[in-house]
């Protein structure tokens, strides 16, 4: 494997995971918002929709993500008019495989907010809205960050999966290097060199997370 192929497979692997992470949240955090709202600590209790998104989330995240990709091959052939063989194919199943992920992961940092916080603005006359934006997504923010960080590198490993519809990346390369030498696989160096690539992405992943959610966290600066 040259050098440019090496580019491209990390061009591709990139490429799904920050669209589908994109994707994921800009369902997954209204999603866990509705979570939080609807539940026993949120600002309008409503045991009835939390127990049915709940449910919808808890199902969605038990099915395998390669099951998923299966499931979704007729509406990735509608919208993209081919169901497999292109690293952009694996969007939509990555997408569903990980916003309800997401969602959980929103809800848990929203109900790590100090309750004390959140009954002043109440008492302040805060709309839920003004609630939810200012307070509730604010002084959650580093925890959220966090969870951009977490949720982008699980995605990452669905890409993975790539692998059996066609659709490259990095993982996908490393699989097809093991088919084709599956005896000396290892003492390629392009095995190690694609090991090496995954590794950066997830540190530098990891680091921007924790970099932002540190600038974010106002008990640190308090400290």
């Amino acid at each position: 494997m040259e050098w440019n192929e090496f580019f491209l497979a990390l061009g591709q692997t990139v490429a799904m995971t920050l669209i589908a992470a994109v994707l994921a949240y800009l369902v997954g955090l209204p999603l866990g918002v509705l979570l939080y709202t609807t539940g026993k600590k949120g600002l309008h209790p409503n045991r009835v929709v939390n127990f049915i998104v709940g449910l919808l989330v808890n199902i969605l995240r038990s099915i395998p993500c390669l099951l998923l990709i299966i499931i979704l091959i007729p509406l990735n052939r509608g919208v993209f008019g081919r169901a497999t063989g292109e690293w952009y194919t694996m969007i939509i199943p990555l997408f569903f495989a990980s916003f309800a992920y997401v969602g959980r992961v929103v809800e848990t940092s929203l109900n790590e907010v100090d309750q004390g916080v959140v009954e002043a603005a109440r008492s302040m006359g805060a709309s839920s809205m003004q609630i939810i934006v200012k307070v509730l997504l604010t002084e959650a923010r580093p925890s959220l960050l966090l969870g951009v960080a977490l949720s982008t590198i699980s995605i990452l490993g669905y890409t993975a999966f790539a692998y059996d519809f066609g659709a490259g990346g990095l993982i996908a390369r490393a699989y097809s290097i093991y088919s084709s030498h599956p005896i000396n696989y290892l003492s390629r160096p392009d095995i190690w060199v694609i090991l090496a690539l995954i590794v950066v992405v997830v540190q530098v992943i990891q680091e921007v997370g924790l970099l932002l959610s540190k600038k974010t966290d106002k008990r640190r600066i308090a400290k």
